[in-house]
């Protein structure tokens, strides 16, 4: 007989007695919905994969505990709430219909001279450790064995 789950733990999320079969139901119209996306999108591909995942997960396992385990996606009521997101995304998606951009669309490019605040970071990464040079010219040279084997131990790049 399969545990009870008496909380979740968290703060406004509810127990759910049947949250294998909500999920099955769930992931099930999630799969159905999904093909309103054009089949070459990679939205698509991703949400059938990973769905189709988790279905079969759902169907194979009997009991909430071994579900949560083997996908290791959290508990099965964050997963509910998740799939419950998904399939809201999919509508608005398909009112939206991002992949629907015309070839010749031209997307108008607004420059702002303003200054940056002191406060914002500029995000300019500093510059790389000379030994990460010498490593990317040895592997497009195909070096890297001797690069590695010359240097010592203690300055290798690479261990």
């Amino acid at each position: 007989m399969a545990k009870v789950k008496e909380t979740t733990g968290i703060v406004g999320l509810e127990v759910v007695p049947n949250a294998r079969e909500v999920l099955i139901g769930l992931y099930t119209k999630t799969l159905d919905e999904i093909k309103s996306v054009p089949e070459d999108e990679g939205y698509r591909k991703a949400v059938e994969s990973f769905t189709t995942h988790r279905l079969k997960v759902c169907q194979e396992e009997q009991d909430w505990e071994a579900i949560e385990k083997k996908l290791g996606c959290g508990q099965v009521e964050e997963m509910i709430e998740e799939a419950q997101d998904e399939l809201k995304l999919i509508g608005h998606l398909n009112e939206w219909q991002p992949w629907d951009i015309p070839d010749d669309y031209e997307c108008e490019v607004i420059e702002n001279n303003a200054p940056v605040p002191k406060h914002v970071p500029l995000h300019r990464p500093g510059p790389l450790p000379e030994e990460f040079y010498k490593t990317l010219e040895a592997v497009n040279t195909n070096t890297l064995k001797d690069v590695i084997s010359s240097t010592p131990k203690e300055d290798a790049a690479i261990p």
